[in-house]
């Protein structure tokens, strides 16, 4: 089953996720997106690190996302990965204007070919006003996109807010 859970920061998205995959009883690789580039950073990743459970396999990458999912995706695996926005953020800070579009279609080509479990957590930003920079609007506009494009894709989708968990698409075990 595809997952993908929305939210907003500190929402309760990535305690949903750790616990579906804890639930899947099968062995979990969790895949990480974030760059520890400030100390505040460093903390986020050193809390999430903390709360996860010492058997699941872990690999780093903030940027080869498709790649990444197709060379672990197995019968006996759910892939985690834990966050699409900061995945999305580093894809665009490096767009020389083909990089972006490149990686973002072998990711939604990849995920509707995944035949595997997967769940993907991702940050909502697109439910208060329009950004004022270019860049800013343009984080907004392709995280907008590729949710839906996720959404459609994936069997369940799920918004949380407060640590309380929407159902849009599918159901909760």
């Amino acid at each position: 089953m595809r997952t993908l859970i929305l939210g907003g920061a500190r929402s309760g998205k990535s305690a949903l996720a750790e616990r579906l995959a804890s639930d899947s009883r099968k062995g979990v690789m969790y895949i990480a997106t974030a760059q520890a580039l400030d100390g505040e950073m460093a903390e986020r990743i050193a809390h999430h690190r903390a709360r996860r459970p010492q058997a699941w396999l872990c690999v780093e990458e903030p940027l080869a996302l498709a790649a990444t999912l197709r060379a672990y995706a197995a019968p006996d695996r759910l892939l985690l990965v834990d966050c699409l926005t900061l995945w999305l953020s580093n894809a665009l800070g490096i767009d020389d204007g083909t990089h972006f579009e490149a990686e973002r279609t072998a990711l939604l080509d990849t995920v509707s070919g995944l035949q595997h479990d997967l769940v993907i957590v991702s940050n909502e930003v697109g439910l208060g006003i329009t950004p004022l920079g270019e860049l800013t609007r343009r984080f907004v506009d392709e995280a907008g996109r590729l949710h839906q494009s996720l959404a459609a894709t994936c069997e369940r989708v799920v918004f949380v807010a407060a640590g309380l968990p929407l159902v849009m698409k599918g159901t909760l075990p």
